[in-house]
């Protein structure tokens, strides 16, 4: 598995590569693309700045844990790495690609887990996976194995636990098929063997060349990780780097 480097402003960072207050390496040539680069990116949420100066590559079988307080970016990150969220400025790349040139494309991609479950409390387990599921994706039979779901495939999702939510919707992710894993709070309400199933499934996605970006407030499964904390809201007063364009 190879690694990700890092880097943010206002930021702290394990053994980054880079300086204090320097952004990652210029943009490769042609050809020598990571599998995912991102380069000072900034968000504002009005006046409030979101994310000062984000930058990282990260090449297949990588891994990045989000960490910080609340409020501090990290679901805003994972949406602009989704494409669903467009960034004030900087760039991002997938295969040396813009992923806001084509987000139909990157959406394909992209397997994106949310703090929420998002499951229709009528449809069972097995319904409200093939609800999701498109042509070329993985198999619904190994995607309930792996999440320990085939006891519980018929019962309809207003009867599961918390826990048995968030393993169908993880089983959800593994159904998509896709080769970029963006996970918010992936562990939340999952207790031990549930978490020994979450790390199995981390783990052969890696193997296979998956990139793994997880937001946590706890430990995850992933060995041979790349942290990146990110500090808290800031202003575009306080960043040296990052300021809002005036409408005028």
């Amino acid at each position: 598995m190879r690694p990700c480097t890092v880097t943010i402003r206002r930021s702290v960072i394990a053994d980054s590569p880079f300086p204090a207050g320097h952004s990652a390496p210029t943009r490769p040539v042609t050809g020598a693309f990571p599998a995912l680069y991102a380069e000072d990116l900034c968000v504002f949420r009005g006046e409030r700045l979101v994310l000062d100066g984000v930058s990282f590559q990260m090449e297949a079988g990588a891994a990045m844990l989000l960490t910080g307080p609340n409020g501090a970016g990290k679901s805003t990150l994972l949406r602009v790495l989704a494409g669903l969220r467009k960034p004030d400025s900087g760039q991002l790349l997938w295969h040396g690609e813009s992923v806001f040139a084509d987000r139909a494309a990157h959406a394909s991609q992209v397997a994106y887990l949310g703090h929420q479950d998002a499951l229709k409390p009528g449809l069972t387990v097995t319904e409200n996976l093939a609800l999701f599921a498109r042509a070329g994706q993985g198999d619904m039979q190994e995607a309930l194995e792996a999440m320990d779901l085939l006891p519980l495939a018929n019962l309809p999702a207003r009867l599961l636990s918390a826990g048995q939510k968030r393993r169908t919707a993880l089983a959800r992710v593994l159904l998509a098929n896709a080769p970029l894993w963006l996970l918010d709070e992936p562990s939340l309400g999952l207790d031990t063997n549930a978490i020994t199933l979450l790390g199995q499934a981390l783990t052969a996605h890696r193997q296979q060349g998956g990139l793994v970006i997880a937001t946590t407030h706890v430990p995850l499964p992933l060995e041979n990780v790349q942290p990146l904390t990110l500090p808290g809201a800031g202003d575009s007063a306080a960043s040296t780097f990052c300021q809002q364009e005036d409408d005028a």
